[in-house]
C-alpha cells in the first residue's frame, strides 16, 4: 500500500491520467466561452490538490465533532474573513458544496415547507433553484415567476411588483443565469419590503464584477447573498451563502444550521482552502482590472456579434455574458446546432433558450457567452473582435467541413498566443499514448 501510496497517477490509473492531459489540451488550445466557466490559478489548483482532502471536519471554526482541526480551522476562518471583506458582509458561510446548495440552505434557514415564493422564470434567464417544478425549491413551495419585458427582454420591474402583490410571496428570488443586463438589487428589495417579503440574491455569475464595485451590491437591500466561488470569481467550483447576523447573531446562526447538519456533512476543506486562496486573489489590486477587461471584452463580442448579422438579446450586454438569437426566427440555426458545430471548430458555448422561446429547452434559440475565461488568458478587445468573426463564420456556414477547418486552425493560432497551464502540457507517457491507438 506504501508503495501505491507515492505512485503517480500514469501509472495507478492511466485511463484517468489521460484523461486529464486529454483536458488539460482541450482547455489550451481551444476558445472557453462558456459564461460560468474560467481558469483558476495554479495557486487554487494545488489549494485544491492538498492533503486537507483526507480531513473530516464536520462543524464550524473552533466548534468541531472531530479532533486534528487546528489547521483545518485556520484554513475556514481565512476563507470566512476574505469572503467577508470581499462583499462587505457581516456573516459568510463557506461550506456549501456548490450554488445550488447554497441556495437550498438558504430557502431552509428563510421559509416554511409549502411557504409562497417568486422567482426569475428560467426560460427568461433565471436558474433551476428559483422554483423550478423539477427542481427542490419548486417542489418544496409554491411558486410565482416573473421575467423579461417582450419589448426589451429586460426585467419588467413594475410587473414584477404587480405579481409580488398578487402572490404575496414570502421570499423573492432574484439574480440570474442567462441575463445580460444590471440587476436593480435596489428596486427588488423596496418591492419585497411593500409587501412584507424577504429578498435572496443570487449573484453566481456577476460576483466578480460586485465585489470589484462594477455591478451595484445586493448586500444593502438583500436578507441572503448567495454565489457560486467559479465563474467571474475564478475560484474552485463550490458555493458561499452571505448575510447579515441578526440580532445576537440568530440569522447567522438559523443559515449555519441550515448548511450544516442541515443538508450536508463534512465540509470539503480543500475547496475551502481554495476558495480562500481565490477570496484572497480577488482582493488584490489586479482584480478589480481584471472585471474590467471582463465587462469591457464583453461590449466588444457583442458589438461584433450584431455587425456580423446576429440579434443579441435585450440588444446588448452590461455584464460579462452575451444571449445571442442565433435562430432569428426560423432563418438561422437552432441553439443545438450552433453549440456542435462552434464545438467541433475548438469553440465551446453553450445553447440557451432567449425569452418566449419557441423550440424545446434541449434544442433551444440561442447560445450564451461568456468572456471570464478568455479574459483570464489576457485576451483583449481585439481577440474578441476575431472570436466574434470566427464565430460567425461557422454558424453562418454550419455545416461547411472547409469553413470548420479553417476556423479550427485560427483558433489554434489565437490560443497559441496566450498559453494557458504551459507547465500541465506535457508529452505522455507512452502506455498512455498507446490506450489512443487501440
Amino acid at each position: 500500500m506504501s508503495d501505491l501510496l507515492n505512485a503517480p497517477l500514469s501509472e495507478v490509473d492511466p485511463l484517468i491520467a489521460r484523461a486529464i492531459d486529454d483536458e488539460v489540451a482541450r482547455q489550451a488550445e481551444g476558445l472557453e466561452l462558456i459564461a460560468s466557466e474560467n481558469f483558476v490559478s495554479e495557486a487554487v489548483l494545488e489549494a485544491m490538490g492538498s492533503v486537507f482532502t483526507n480531513k473530516y471536519a464536520e462543524g464550524y471554526p473552533r466548534k468541531r465533532y472531530y479532533g486534528g482541526c487546528e489547521f483545518t480551522d485556520v484554513v475556514e476562518q481565512a476563507a470566512i474573513d476574505r469572503a467577508k471583506e470581499l462583499f462587505g458582509a457581516e456573516h459568510a458561510n463557506v461550506q456549501p458544496h456548490s450554488g445550488a446548495q447554497a441556495n437550498m440552505a438558504v430557502l431552509l434557514a428563510a421559509l416554511q415547507y409549502g411557504d409562497q415564493i417568486l422567482g426569475m422564470n428560467l426560460s427568461h434567464g433565471g436558474h433551476l433553484t428559483h422554483g423550478h417544478p423539477l427542481n427542490f425549491s419548486g417542489i418544496s413551495y409554491k411558486v410565482a415567476d416573473y421575467g423579461v419585458s417582450r419589448e426589451t427582454e429586460q426585467i419588467d420591474y413594475d410587473e414584477l411588483q404587480r405579481i409580488a402583490e398578487e402572490s404575496r410571496p414570502k421570499l423573492i428570488i432574484c439574480g440570474a443565469s442567462a441575463y445580460p443586463r444590471t440587476i436593480d438589487f435596489e428596486r427588488i428589495g423596496q418591492i419585497a419590503a411593500s409587501v412584507g417579503a424577504r429578498v435572496m440574491a443570487d449573484i453566481a455569475h456577476i460576483a466578480g464584477p460586485i465585489a470589484a464595485g462594477l455591478h451595484p451590491s445586493p448586500m444593502p437591500h438583500a436578507d441572503f447573498v448567495t454565489t457560486t466561488t467559479h465563474k467571474t470569481l475564478r475560484g474552485p467550483r463550490g458555493g458561499l451563502i452571505l448575510c447579515r447576523a441578526g440580532a445576537e447573531g440568530a440569522i447567522a446562526k438559523e443559515v449555519d444550521r441550515k448548511v450544516f447538519p442541515g443538508v450536508q456533512g463534512g465540509p470539503l476543506i480543500h475547496i475551502i482552502a481554495a476558495k480562500a486562496v481565490a477570496f484572497g486573489e480577488a482582493l488584490r489590486d489586479d482584480f478589480k482590472e481584471y472585471q474590467r477587461s471582463i465587462l469591457a471584452n464583453a461590449l466588444t463580442l457583442a458589438e461584433e456579434l450584431s455587425a456580423q448579422g446576429f440579434r443579441l438579446v435585450s440588444g446588448g450586454t452590461d455584464n460579462h455574458l452575451v444571449l445571442v438569437d442565433v435562430f432569428m426566427g426560423g432563418k438561422g440555426v437552432t441553439g443545438k446546432v450552433a453549440e456542435k458545430a462552434l464545438e467541433a471548430a475548438g469553440i465551446t458555448a453553450n445553447k440557451n433558450t432567449i425569452p418566449f422561446d419557441t423550440n424545446k429547452p434541449f434544442v433551444a434559440s440561442g447560445i450564451r457567452l461568456g468572456t471570464p475565461a478568455l479574459t483570464t488568458r489576457g485576451m483583449g478587445e481585439e481577440e474578441m473582435r476575431q472570436v466574434a468573426r470566427l464565430i460567425a463564420a461557422v454558424l453562418h456556414e454550419p455545416e461547411s467541413e472547409e469553413v470548420r477547418k479553417r476556423v479550427s486552425e485560427s483558433v489554434h493560432e489565437l490560443s497559441a498566443r496566450f498559453p494557458l497551464y504551459p507547465n500541465r502540457l506535457r508529452q505522455r507517457p507512452p502506455e498512455i499514448e498507446a490506450m489512443g491507438a487501440d
